[in-house]
């Protein structure tokens, strides 16, 4: 699925315009952010669409050269199944 990227977030939006993907973060300094936040409308839940979403954020903050702390709870139950993954960008 392909993301828009705006302030802070990734989200996707339907051809309503009606918000159907959202992943948010909050910048903590130069080198921190907090990912606080995903969201996939009900009637696309258990695609994967929300793992794609903390894997962009995580993409791009490798990019960056910023570490996540992630209070949402799904952002940090992908943290701690796939340590593989996000390992080297956890705060």
């Amino acid at each position: 699925m392909e993301f828009v990227k705006g302030e802070n977030r990734f989200f996707k939006e339907d051809e309503n315009g009606k918000l159907i993907a959202e992943v948010t973060w909050v910048p903590s300094g130069d080198l921190l952010v907090i990912l606080d936040h995903t969201f996939v409308d009900e009637s696309l839940r258990g695609q994967g669409i929300a793992s794609e979403l903390v894997e962009k954020v995580a993409d791009t903050m490798r990019a960056e050269g910023k570490k996540i702390v992630a209070t949402c709870p799904f952002a940090k139950a992908e943290f701690e199944r796939k340590p593989e993954k996000y390992d080297d960008i956890k705060a």
